[in-house]
């Protein structure tokens, strides 16, 4: 588009283009970064790690807004490429609505912890949050200590549910490893991951106060990332 704009209205248009389009990028980046500082700070490699997500739409499209007035101006191309940028904006907003999951029961499940005590998954009255992993699993074994530290600090339940290993695969691996074993859930026959149709280990789910799945995240997934989805079940319940 910023290439028809600079063919009929200014040359100027489509240099200016791919420039409000990496400094909106950085901008949504660093959006997300300033409004997720702590958990941040707490692990400053992820600032780089946009592989794992974490981007503030709204701070992308202001700063991209602010390069393209800066540049051009009031002028044609600038307004028309302003009009671009507005219009891609609805189509964000629209493509975001429409591929937001819709809630769905938890499975209502009855699992062990690895200290023994039983706990009732898919019944209403608390939001939680639940990570299925396996220790064969890399990116899970890399998450791991973070979903631990979180969990500890976490007003709303953290639980690291394994997939298809015994209670003794798993507390050898913890002591190898030097974990608390507090959240850590047995699912040895791995019957949540096949109920909700996991597409990867590791998978999380984010389950609100009436004990509807209301977010999932496949793989691997940023501190800061985790936070935020927490906060967000914190607000709605």
């Amino acid at each position: 588009m910023a290439s028809l704009i600079a063919a009929r209205l200014d040359g100027r248009a489509n240099r200016v283009g791919w420039i409000s389009l990496l400094l909106g990028f950085v901008g949504a980046r660093m959006g997300f970064i300033l409004a997720n500082i702590d958990a941040f700070m707490a692990d400053p490699w992820t600032m780089v790690a946009i592989w794992q997500g974490g981007f503030s739409a709204l701070t992308g499209i202001i700063v991209a807004a602010i390069t393209i007035a800066i540049m051009l101006g009031r002028k044609p191309a600038g307004l028309a490429l302003m009009a671009t940028l507005t219009g891609l904006a609805l189509l964000h907003a629209g493509a975001v609505e429409l591929m937001r999951p819709q809630p769905r029961p938890m499975p209502q499940l009855a699992l062990t912890t690895l200290s023994g005590d039983k706990i009732a998954l898919g019944t209403a009255g608390r939001p939680m949050v639940i990570n299925l992993w396996a220790t064969w699993c890399p990116p899970c074994r890399r998450e791991m200590p973070m979903f631990i530290d979180v969990a500890q600090g976490s007003n709303i339940p953290v639980l690291l549910v394994n997939q298809g290993e015994s209670a003794a695969a798993i507390r050898a691996y913890l002591n190898q490893q030097g974990f608390a074993d507090k959240g850590i859930v047995t699912d040895v026959a791995g019957i949540l991951g096949r109920t909700i149709a996991s597409p990867a280990l590791p998978t999380t789910l984010f389950v609100n106060e009436a004990g509807d799945i209301v977010d999932l995240h496949a793989g691997e997934i940023s501190r800061a990332a985790l936070t935020a989805a927490i906060h967000d079940l914190q607000r709605t319940s």
